[in-house]
């Protein structure tokens, strides 16, 4: 009876309305804060960008390669450039030639080409000096160069000789035009110095065809303009010679 009094007083816990006190949770533990991940240059590739430093390096590539490109003309612009009278030189004026003469092969356009060698030039190198030969050389040069039109090309084939490539003339236009030439170069008064000189030109005229290669252009315009000074010679009464 006793320990039933016992037990009866012996509450397991006292009312009060509230659950049991709970130990507070714990939280859990937190990682090290992590560095925000780059992206892969593979993967900014894709994204349509590159990282800083291959842009630039791009950017000086290019750069790099626009200056050798225009090196590269201005070399190439020189090697077929007269260095004295600034015209094409031999090999400018055939790189030309074999363009025209494949542009009449393709589209059966028109063309001729007139030899100029030019006369009396020695004398006056023998008497004023090779100086003095330039400047009449000049002269013819700029004589030549007011009497064709902007399509076509005047080369220095060396020494004395020039060439010119007409467009779209008929052969009687073209001897016309070789007339001319010879007719204002033969009036033309040079000055060097305090002394006037005086100089020629002997134009010989060949037709460009469909079937012609450059050196045969070259070869037919060669004899012509031969030809043509011998005819001068003759009628000057000088001694005919090459």
């Amino acid at each position: 009876m006793a320990d039933g009094l016992a037990k009866a007083r012996k509450p397991a816990h006292r009312a009060t309305g509230k659950a049991p006190a709970k130990e507070p949770a714990k939280e859990p533990a937190k990682e090290p804060a992590k560095e925000p991940s780059k992206a892969s240059p593979r993967a900014r590739v894709g994204a349509g960008r590159l990282p800083s430093g291959p842009q630039a390096q791009i950017r000086r590539l290019k750069a790099q390669l626009a200056a050798a490109l225009a090196q590269i003309d201005e070399l190439r612009a020189s090697a077929e450039t007269d260095y004295l009278l600034g015209i094409a030189n031999r090999r400018g004026f055939e790189r030309e030639l074999d363009r025209a003469l494949a542009y009449i092969k393709r589209y059966g356009a028109g063309g001729a080409l007139i030899m100029l060698d030019v006369d009396r030039l020695k004398p006056v190198n023998d008497t004023f000096g090779h100086a003095a030969g330039d400047v009449v050389l000049k002269a013819v040069v700029e004589t030549l160069l007011s009497h064709v039109r902007a399509s076509d090309l005047i080369g220095r084939l060396g020494g004395d000789e020039f060439a010119l490539l007409l467009w779209n003339l008929s052969e009687s236009d073209a001897r016309k035009k070789a007339a001319i030439l010879e007719e204002t170069v033969d009036r033309l008064p040079i000055q060097f110095g305090s002394h006037t000189v005086s100089a020629g030109v002997s134009a010989g005229v060949a037709m460009l065809t469909a079937d012609m290669d450059a050196a045969d252009a070259l070869a037919a315009a060669d004899r012509a303009m031969y030809a043509r000074k011998a005819e001068r010679r003759a009628a000057s009464g000088q001694p005919i010679r090459r």
